[in-house]
Parts: structure tokens; sequence; C-alpha cells
């Protein structure tokens, strides 16, 4: 079996580095052979921060024997110029894209930082806390008399995923989503409860493997009938016939990121955006 490459990896930026290591996270996973060892550089906002970077970025080159690969979204001439000095491949995505659009545009980029992340739409951003409020009031079923307001309403069994992704859908994207447990009685009753049965158009289904349930379950209470493998292949099994019975769009959540499965159900929903 070859052994795979070793090579360290940088997401630099002069804010949070949200966007450099969206970019490169994407770029270096096409590269299976290559282990990559990724480290955060944020806020490198002035030429001395950079120097520091600079120095972490070389010695990263003498430790591995192995350029290492730099993914920069630094808006300011002072700290790019002086991570382009880097013993590494150095991708300024700034450089890269802004030339184009300057071209394209007819006018010059701001050159100011921060712009990407910061309450650029005080609508947007206020959209996005009172659907992080929503979510919270409305998970795992807790509140169903507000269900109305609801963009989505996520239904599974029990730890399938569906807080974490409401959580992620309200945070990132300002849509308001509920989620309802789907239980041992509601399988037993073959039918939708009466709490979601009004909010059918607005209801997606999640599920996932029978191992995987078991694995999650069993990390959270060992040795119960709850973990218990032929307990999940149970609710699994019959979640999906309730799905299909239902008519319910349903995504199994097996191999998938939280990111992935938010935007499936944006997409699949047509449910709209509410951009930073």
């Amino acid at each position: 079996m070859t052994q795979a490459i070793k090579r360290p990896a940088f997401f630099i930026s002069d804010h949070t580095g949200i966007t450099s290591e969206l970019v490169g996270r994407a770029l270096l996973a096409q590269f299976a052979g290559v282990e990559f060892h990724p480290v955060l550089l944020p806020f490198i906002d002035s030429p001395e921060k950079a120097r520091s970077a600079l120095d972490t970025i070389n010695q990263a080159f003498l430790k591995y024997a192995q350029r290492p690969v730099v993914f920069s979204t630094l808006v300011q001439a002072e700290t790019r110029a002086v991570i382009a000095e880097a013993n590494a491949l150095v991708l300024d995505l700034f450089a890269l894209l802004s030339g184009p659009l300057k071209t394209e545009l007819g006018i010059a980029p701001a050159g100011a930082t921060g712009l990407a992340h910061g309450i650029g739409n005080q609508f947007a951003y206020q959209r996005r806390i009172d659907a992080v409020n929503f979510t919270l009031d409305h998970d795992d079923g807790s509140k169903t008399s507000n269900l109305k307001s609801a963009d989505v309403i996520l239904v599974g069994a029990s730890r399938v995923g569906k807080t974490p992704t409401c959580l992620y859908l309200a945070l990132q994207h300002g849509v308001r989503a509920a989620n309802y447990p789907l239980t041992p009685e509601d399988f037993d009753d073959a039918r939708l409860p009466d709490a979601i049965t009004p909010y059918r158009a607005k209801l997606f289904g999640l599920t996932i493997s029978p191992e995987r349930l078991h694995q999650i379950r069993t990390e959270r209470q060992p040795g119960s009938e709850y973990a218990a493998l032929e307990n999940c292949r149970h609710e699994v099994l019959q979640s999906e016939r309730l799905f299909r019975e239902e008519g319910i769009v349903f995504l199994d959540t097996t191999t998938q990121s939280i990111e992935e499965i938010a935007a499936t159900i944006i997409h699949r929903l047509k449910l709209r955006r509410h951009a930073r």
C-alpha cells in the first residue's frame, strides 16, 4: 500500500479565514493521495503579523521537506507581498479573482478587510438571528404552536442529524427551521403525528444507515435498547416507509456533511436564502 504524501496547508486571511479555508479545503479534497496538515492563520492584518506568518510557513517547509500550499485571501498589498516570499505554493485568491473582475466592471476593488463576513446587510443579519431563535424554540418538537411560521420542518428518527442541520440552516442562511422527532408510537400508528400534519408541504425527512445510527446512539446511551442495532434498523425502516407513504421528500444523511444536507434541502424545497 502506497503511503500518502504528507504536506502542510495554510489558510491565511486578514479577517476570519472563513473564505480561504472553505475554498482551500474544497480544492484539497480532490487530491486523495496527499495527507494535508491544515493550519488556519486568521487576522493577518499588518506587515508584522504577515512576517510572523511567513516564519511559520517556512518552518513547516523545513519540517516536512515539502513546500506548503498556502491559500490566501489577504487584501492589503503590503501583507500579500510578504506572504508571496514564502517557500511555498502561494495561491493568492484575491489577486487571481479581483483582476478579471476589475477589468470586467471597470472599478478598482476597495482593498478593505472584513467586507465578506461583516454585517453588510442589517436586514439579512437580523433575519439570521431571528431564525436561530426560532430554531432553538422549535427544536425536537418542543414547541408546535407556531410551526406555520417555519420555512421547513425536518422530521426523522432520533439522532439522524435534525438539530445540527436546523441550526446551520438558520445561522448560515436565515432559514426558519424546526424539527420534529418520529417516535416508536408514531411508527405504531403508521401515520404522521397530528402536530405536523397540517404542514405537510414544509416537511423534509432525514434518514441514515442503521449501522451509523447505532454508532451515534451507542456513544450517547451505550448498551440501551434505544441504541440496539435491531431497534435502529426498525426505526430507520419504519421512518422511510412513512416518508414514502406520506409523500415526504427525504435524504439519507449517512455520508453527507451538514453543509451538503442544508444545500440539498434549500434546493429541493426552493427555500429563500437570506445572504449576509
